[in-house]
C-alpha cells in the first residue's frame, strides 16, 4: 500500500485568519461556508505550501473574504457503500480488497458500511476505522454475492412472461408474450441519500465523505439525483467513487451524461463527484482498486480548507462557488456550490 500523504505543516502564516482551533465555534454559524479544496499539478501530485493569498473564492461571481484557512489533515467520517447489484464476478473481485480498504483509513477516522441493489441496507454503524468491529464486518461482507452473470431468461418455464401454450399466454389468451428483459433495479440515489442523512449527524469538525464502489448504474430509486445533491451540498459531504467493470473503461466515461429511457443512468457517479468536489477512480484490476482506496482517502483527508462568511440568508436557492489559485497550470477540485439551509435541515 502506498503511504498516506499529508500536507506539509507550517504552511499557515500568523495572520488574523482563523485557525482550525476555531472550527467548532465558526461552523455553528449558519452563514459560514467551508470549502475543502484539492490542488494538484498536471501529473496528479498534490501541491503543498500554498498560502491564503494564493486562493480566491467567488460566490455567485462575487469575491469573498477568507475568514478561515488551514492545510491540516482532517479526520474522516466515511460512509462506504458497496453495490451488490453488479455481476458476481465484480463483487467477488471487490471482496478480495477489503484488507486494503481498512488499511486506507487512519486511527482517527470512523467508518460505516452500506450495501445496496434493489434495496439499501446498513451493515454497520460508525466505529473506529482501526477497531476489531470494522475488521469483523468486512470479513463478513466477503460472503456477499452479486447478481447472476448469465444472460436473462426470456422464455420457457422460467421466463418472465408466465405460462404459455404454443407461445400464447394461458392467463390472457390472444395477448402477445412479454419478451422484454427484466429491469435491473439499482437504487444508487437511495443509497447515497441514506448514507448522507446518517453522515449529517456526525461531528461537524470531521470531513464527511461517501465512498462508493460501483459501476454507477442507477434505476428505480425513490429520490432523484437533484434531491440527493441538495442534501449532500447542504451537509458538506463529498462523494468519492471507485468505478469498476464497464464504467472503468475509458471510452465508457464519455457516455456518463446519457440516460436510457426506462433503464436509468448508465454511470451517475461522476455527476455526484463533480458536484461535491470529489473524484471517481476508474479501475479494472484488483491491484489498482486497492491503490485507489489509499488515493481517495488520502485526497479527502489532506486538502486545503477555506472558509468565508456569506450574506446569503437560509433558503433553498442554490449558490455557485468558484475557487481560483494564483498559480498557472494547477488543477483544482472543489464543490460547485451549496444550499444555505438552516443547520437543522
Amino acid at each position: 500500500m502506498p503511504p498516506v500523504r499529508t500536507v506539509a505543516p507550517g504552511s499557515v502564516p500568523a495572520t488574523d485568519i482563523n485557525s482550525r482551533e476555531d472550527l467548532y465555534k465558526i461552523t455553528r454559524q449558519v452563514n459560514f461556508v467551508l470549502v475543502p479544496v484539492m490542488v494538484k499539478d498536471g501529473a496528479g501530485h498534490m501541491i503543498d505550501g500554498l498560502l491564503p493569498a494564493d486562493f480566491s473564492v467567488y460566490e455567485d461571481g462575487k469575491k469573498q473574504e477568507l475568514r478561515f484557512f488551514t492545510s491540516d489533515p482532517f479526520p474522516l467520517s466515511a460512509a462506504v457503500i458497496l453495490d451488490t447489484g453488479m455481476p458476481d464476478v465484480a463483487v467477488q473481485k471487490i471482496n478480495q480488497t477489503y484488507t486494503a480498504l481498512a488499511g486506507s483509513f487512519s486511527a482517527y477516522d470512523e467508518v460505516s458500511l452500506y450495501t445496496y441493489s434493489s434495496t439499501v441496507s446498513q451493515v454497520s454503524d460508525y466505529s473506529s476505522a482501526t477497531g476489531q468491529k470494522l475488521t469483523a464486518v468486512l470479513n463478513q461482507m466477503k460472503l456477499e454475492r452479486g447478481r447472476n452473470n448469465g444472460a436473462p431468461v426470456m422464455n420457457g418455464p422460467l421466463g418472465p412472461q408466465g405460462p404459455t401454450v404454443n407461445g400464447i399466454p394461458v392467463e390472457r389468451p390472444g395477448a402477445q408474450p412479454n419478451i422484454a428483459p427484466p429491469k435491473d433495479v439499482r437504487v444508487l440515489n437511495d443509497a447515497i441519500l441514506r448514507a448522507a442523512l446518517d453522515l449529517g449527524k456526525r461531528d461537524r469538525a470531521r470531513r464527511k465523505i461517501i465512498f462508493i464502489i460501483s459501476d454507477g448504474r442507477e434505476y428505480g430509486s425513490r429520490v432523484s439525483y437533484s434531491d440527493v445533491q441538495k442534501v449532500l451540498l447542504s451537509r458538506e459531504i463529498t462523494v468519492y467513487g471507485i468505478a469498476v467493470e464497464g464504467s472503468a473503461i475509458p471510452v465508457y466515461n464519455k457516455l456518463e451524461k446519457f440516460r436510457l429511457p426506462h433503464y436509468g443512468y448508465t454511470n451517475i457517479l461522476p455527476k455526484y463527484a463533480n458536484a461535491t468536489g470529489g473524484e471517481v477512480f476508474t479501475e479494472l484490476s484488483r491491484d489498482n482498486i486497492e491503490i485507489a482506496y489509499a488515493r481517495a482517502t488520502g485526497d479527502a483527508r489532506n486538502q486545503y480548507t477555506l472558509g468565508y462568511t456569506t450574506r446569503a440568508t437560509p433558503s433553498t436557492a442554490y449558490r455557485d462557488i468558484e475557487v481560483r489559485v494564483a498559480r498557472p497550470g494547477l488543477k483544482i477540485r472543489a464543490k460547485s456550490g451549496y444550499y444555505p439551509l438552516p443547520a437543522g435541515q
